[in-house]
């Protein structure tokens, strides 16, 4: 079998070969999750719980590891790693949790005669499909909700970094998941692997997160054989910052909204929106922040890794170089090294034009407002709508201009949205469906009822 290489995007090192699959292995990916569907979703609700606990137990064990392992095949810095295998591992946890509680009803049929039985089974064997920027949490999200439901699952992770995708499986088997309930099909043949995938029977979920474009193709796929689908997809979040905001924590906020993973992620703040009246302080306090950011490789502590390619670098640069020419202007940068990685500086403009598009980099585009209705109709003026952050002194004022904006989640005073026991996902070209909280495990499952003849 062919191999490809795993790239250490901070110093452009292979770090490991993995097996490059193709559309026989994604086949007998199939065949084994197909044979070990009857007897894992017969599995009482208790043991499969007790296996995924087992595995978040497991991945706290391995943290420094995992954390390790992410760093180096993803960039992003050791805090931001061992952040991720905590977040992740609490999916696990989570799901085992809502394992147990699986839920149904009962009642009388309103004309009489029949009682109703309703209740929710696995929708089968599921494909799961995964991207680079969130190596264990991605992987885990979509696991450990199939897993509770009693779904077997074929998992594509990104060519990225499959290594921490290998590493978790490695886990759930160490805590006693039956073989072919799980298996991991690593390949750069994306789209033929998952083509084969939703072109077979046998396939009943496809669930994915990534870009909006490939989520098209696959709907497309999809609906051929009408394959209940889900999709976590792009974002274009504005961070609104009223004139009677604590400036503080607006900074703070922006730092983790902004910065976490090098800006690299779909929920990450790409429009800041500051009032007129408070916008010289906000920049000055958040440029100070970003200008003491350290950039480099995480092995070195840095608080900013790579982007993970040499692409990402170029379309961020392309990205900032259109809008210095749409009339913003840098104010404040970070110093990047003189190393060999993806480095990019993380970057404040000021006067900055309304972006369509997610930046997915460390850069901060800036704009003042005065007029609250003009505010919305700028912050609403995309096709996105995953996620928002809203800073205010005011809370019922928050409260309602987050209410306004065509977003899934929204960060009230705070730079942070994502939680396990929280309904994940957008609106509008951001995605269907929810992952986390108890819609992440309903996903995975098909309700049905019985109507029992009741004389």
């Amino acid at each position: 079998m062919t191999t490809f290489p795993v790239i250490d995007p901070a110093t452009l090192q292979t770090i490991a070969e993995v097996p490059d699959q193709g559309l026989d292995e994604a086949r007998r990916a199939v065949d084994a999750a197909h044979a070990a569907f009857s007897a894992w979703s017969r599995t009482a609700p208790r043991r499969r719980s007790e296996i995924l606990h087992r595995t978040f137990e497991l991945m706290l064990r391995d943290r420094d590891d995992l954390a390790t392992l992410i760093a180096s095949e993803n960039g992003k810095s050791l805090t931001d790693a061992a952040g991720e295998v905590t977040y992740a591992a609490e999916f696990f946890r989570w799901f085992a949790e809502e394992a147990v509680r699986p839920g149904g009803d009962y009642g009388e049929a309103p004309a009489g005669g029949a009682r109703t039985l309703v209740g929710h089974r696995p929708v089968g064997v599921a494909a799961l499909v995964t991207p680079w920027n969130f190596p264990a949490a991605m992987i885990t999200r979509k696991i450990g909700p199939a897993l509770a439901a009693g779904c077997t699952a074929v998992v594509k992770p990104a060519a990225e970094t499959p290594l921490t995708a290998l590493r978790i499986a490695g886990l759930l088997t160490e805590a006693g998941l039956p073989d072919g309930v799980v298996t991991m099909v690593t390949t750069t043949d994306a789209s033929g692997v998952v083509g084969a995938w939703l072109a077979d029977e046998r396939v009943r979920k496809i669930s994915f997160t990534g870009s909006t474009g490939v989520a098209r193709v696959l709907l497309r796929q999809a609906a051929d054989r009408v394959v209940n689908s889900s999709m976590e997809l792009g974002g274009n979040a504005p961070f609104v910052v009223t004139e009677d905001a604590d400036l503080d924590a607006a900074v703070a906020g922006a730092m983790i909204a902004k910065f976490r993973n090098g800006g690299q992620a779909c929920t990450a703040a790409n429009r800041f929106f500051v009032h007129a009246d408070v916008a010289d302080a906000f920049v000055a306090k958040f440029g100070a922040a970003v200008e003491k950011l350290t950039v480099g490789p995480a092995a070195d502590g840095c608080a900013i890794g790579p982007l993970i390619s040499a692409a990402a670098v170029q379309r961020v640069t392309r990205t900032v170089t259109q809008l210095i020419e749409a009339g913003a202007r840098i104010t404040h940068r970070a110093p990047v090294p003189d190393a060999a990685g993806h480095f990019y500086p993380p970057t404040v403009l000021m006067d900055a034009p309304n972006l369509p598009e997610e930046i997915f980099g460390p850069v901060a585009p800036i704009s003042t407002w005065t007029d609250e209705t003009a505010l919305l109709d700028a912050v609403n003026a995309t096709e996105y709508g995953l996620a928002a952050y809203v800073f205010a002194g005011d809370l019922r004022r928050a409260i309602r201009i987050g209410e306004a904006i065509d977003a899934g989640m929204i960060g009230i005073n705070r730079g942070l949205v994502s939680d396990p026991s929280a309904p994940f996902g957008g609106v509008k070209q951001s995605g269907l469906g929810r992952e986390g909280a108890r819609d992440g495990l309903r996903e995975f499952q098909e309700t049905q009822y019985l109507s029992v003849d009741w004389p």
